[in-house]
């Protein structure tokens, strides 16, 4: 593959187009999650009009009914990921691993989390609530434990429903940490999440926007974390009131102080106002690299027990720099060919752009036993001396 012709029709984070489609994002996104009538849907029975409108027809051909701004989100997302996602297996026509992995992402977003809950909704069946659930995995579903998501699985969902209950505590407690161990966070993160889907191909022009400073990296690792926390103290919280059958928690109201703060930044304004309104400012990944609490839950694993690893051949490195450029986790891939050490990192998500660019082949993805993972070659953060493991 002649990876000299692999590159980006980037938008410069300091243009004024870049700027100009970030507010639109942006304003897109403002208006989808709260204020949903200026989009033009229909309140107490009126009629859908203007852009929400648009969707009626394919609306009523699913479900027999009008569409929802969610209808109409979930419609246009998926269109995005299809037709980009055609376009950049164009782009790495080449690469079997980049065609594969973008075919597996445009089926689980089209087929799991599309088609399946619609046609279920269809036929009037309750499971359609869960049927995307299947891909989207607590924490990064922070509401899976919630007391009307479980009682709609558990006696409104029947067989179905208790199966998708059984799957979900699975996919965290099991397969999650089984499947990182082995392939490491890329078998979701760049292979079946939604949100890495739209990433990896409506966001692959901003990809080289993402911060390769070391301030980012800071911020980095602890934005990710604080977002797990969050999300496991709202999660205890949830079960406790459930089980307890309370309203509250430490004297507080679970829903005002718990539930719709954390839905209100983290699963609204930051994973879709901020994570998808600002690529074309701070790259494709802003979610994944600083608030996903799914990615920090696998990154952990990645990071200390998984045969996952970017192994690199620093004798051939011409130091051209692509690999770190195109980094949308804004890992500096540069600095360990250098050193000829291999990348063992916990934001990584594997996604194989950095090997596709390299025109020297410097750069493999690997899953092999965890003997030899680590070099001990220490990389500094500032006064710190970190030794990658």
């Amino acid at each position: 593959m002649n990876n000299d012709k692999i590159y980006n029709n980037s938008i410069s984070s300091k243009g004024i187009l870049a700027w100009v489609l970030g507010a639109i994002l942006t304003t897109f996104y403002v208006l989808l999650y709260w204020f949903e009538g200026a989009l033009g849907l229909g309140v107490d029975g009126a009629e859908n009009t203007g852009f929400i409108a648009l969707f009626d027809p394919l609306s009523q051909f699913f479900k027999g009914q009008p569409a929802s701004q969610w209808f109409a989100y979930g419609t246009l997302y998926t269109f995005f990921i299809v037709v980009f996602g055609v376009k950049f297996m164009f782009k790495y026509r080449e690469n079997r691993y980049q065609l594969i992995r973008t075919s597996v992402v445009i089926f689980s977003q089209l087929v799991l989390a599309y088609l399946l809950p619609e046609i279920l909704e269809g036929f009037s069946d309750p499971n359609h609530y869960f049927a995307k659930d299947i891909k989207n995995v607590w924490p990064l579903n922070y509401y899976f434990f919630h007391g009307w998501h479980v009682d709609n699985m558990l006696e409104h969902g029947g067989n179905l429903g208790m199966f998708y209950f059984v799957v979900g505590l699975l996919m965290f407690l099991v397969i999650t940490p089984v499947a990182t161990y082995y392939y490491g966070k890329r078998w979701y993160c760049s292979w079946i999440c939604g949100c890495g889907g739209l990433a990896e191909t409506a966001g692959d022009s901003f990809r080289q926007l993402s911060s390769k400073k070391l301030s980012a990296w800071k911020l980095e690792r602890w934005m990710i974390h604080l977002v797990m926390v969050l999300v496991f103290l709202m999660t205890f919280a949830t079960l406790y009131g459930y089980f307890t059958s309370s309203g509250t928690f430490l004297g507080l109201d679970i829903y005002t102080y718990f539930q719709q703060p954390y839905g209100f930044l983290i699963g609204a304004a930051f994973s879709g106002v901020v994570g998808v309104g600002f690529y074309p400012l701070l790259g494709s990944r802003v979610w994944c690299r600083f608030g996903c609490p799914m990615a920090g839950y696998m990154g952990i694993i990645q990071r200390f027990k998984s045969r996952f690893r970017i192994t690199t051949n620093g004798g051939q490195c011409i130091s051209c720099g692509n690999c770190s450029t195109y980094c949308e986790q804004g890992i500096d891939v540069r600095s360990y060919a250098q050193k000829g050490q291999n990348i063992v990192r916990a934001s990584c998500v594997g996604c194989g752009v950095c090997s596709a660019v390299c025109p020297r082949g410097v750069l493999k993805l690997e899953n092999a036993p965890e003997q030899d993972r680590i070099k001990e070659t220490p990389i500094l953060i500032g006064k710190e001396k970190v030794e990658l493991k």
